[in-house]
C-alpha cells in the first residue's frame, strides 16, 4: 500500500480505510489532502476484492474542518479559484464514483468543505459528538467541491436550500433526524464498531455483485437516462448471471 503524508491508508476484511492524517490542522482539507485522496481512491478502485471503503478523520475532533483556509487564502484569482474547484471536486468525486460503497464514518466535526466530502459518500455514520454543516455562507461563499448537488439530491432544494442558507452545523441527531447521517453510533458505542455493524449486511455479498449494485448507483446519482441506466443493469445481470459464483449458490438451493 502505497505512503501518504497526509492519510492513513489500509485494509482490513475486504474494507479499505482512508484515514485523514492532519489532527493538528483539525483534518482540514488542503490540496495536497485532497490530491492524495483522489490518488487512493484510483489505487483502491483496482482491488478486485473489496466490498466497502470507508472514509473519517484521525482523532475524536475533527472528521474534516472544511478546507485548508491558510492555504486557500492566497488564491485570488478566477484562474486559481477554478483550479482549486477542480482539484476538489475531482478528488471527491473519485468517492462518488468508487465501485463499492462507501462510508463516511464521521468522528467529529465535518464543517464545509469536510461536509461536502461527507455527502459525496454513499452513507454517513456519525459518532454521538459529531457535528456535520454546511457552513460555507458564513464565508460568504458557496460549495467548492461538488457538494451543493449532493446535499440537493439527499435532503431536496426545500430543505437543503434552508440548509445551506442556516450555515449552522447540526448535531448527529439533528443531521439524522434530517436525513443527512444514516446511522448513529449507540451510547457507548465505539464509532468503528458502529461501522462495522452498518455495513455487516452488504459484506455477507460477494465483491462482483456489490461493484454490480454500486455502479447501478453511480448512474442513477449521476442522473443518466433511463435506457443508459438500463443497458447498465442487463449488463450487470448478465455478468452476475454467468458467474460461478451464481451456479454455485443455485446449486446450494437445489440441494435443500
Amino acid at each position: 500500500m502505497t505512503h501518504y503524508k497526509n492519510l492513513i491508508v489500509n485494509v482490513r476484511d475486504d474494507v479499505l480505510w482512508l484515514r485523514i492524517n492532519r489532527p493538528q490542522s483539525k483534518n482540514a482539507l488542503s490540496g495536497a489532502t485532497l490530491s492524495e485522496l483522489r490518488e487512493a481512491c484510483a489505487a483502491g478502485a483496482a482491488i478486485a476484492s473489496l466490498k466497502a471503503m470507508v472514509v473519517t478523520g484521525e482523532g475524536s475532533e475533527s472528521f474534516a474542518a472544511g478546507g485548508d483556509l491558510k492555504e486557500f487564502a492566497a488564491i485570488r484569482s478566477v484562474e486559481a479559484t477554478d483550479q482549486l474547484w477542480e482539484t476538489g471536486s475531482g478528488a471527491l468525486d473519485g468517492i462518488r464514483n468508487f465501485p463499492v460503497p462507501v462510508v463516511a464514518a464521521v468522528n467529529g466535526w465535518a464543517l464545509g468543505g469536510g461536509a461536502e466530502l461527507a455527502v459525496a459518500c454513499d452513507y454517513r455514520v456519525a459518532a454521538r459528538h459529531a457535528a456535520i454543516g454546511f457552513i460555507h455562507a458564513r464565508l460568504n461563499i458557496t460549495c467548492g467541491f461538488g457538494g451543493g448537488a449532493d446535499l440537493m439530491r439527499l435532503l431536496g432544494h426545500s430543505r437543503a436550500l434552508r440548509h445551506a442558507l442556516g450555515a449552522k452545523a447540526l448535531s448527529a441527531a439533528e443531521a439524522h433526524a434530517l436525513g443527512l447521517v444514516d446511522e448513529v453510533a449507540a451510547e457507548d458505542e465505539a464509532l468503528e464498531d458502529c461501522v462495522t455493524r452498518f455495513l455487516e449486511p452488504m459484506l455477507r455479498h460477494k465483491p462482483q455483485v456489490i461493484r454490480a449494485y454500486k455502479r447501478m448507483a453511480v448512474a442513477q446519482r449521476e442522473g443518466a437516462p433511463l435506457q443508459a441506466r438500463r443497458a447498465i443493469e442487463k449488463e450487470c445481470f448478465r455478468d452476475t448471471w454467468m458467474h460461478d459464483d451464481h451456479w454455485s449458490a443455485v446449486d446450494q438451493m437445489t440441494r435443500r
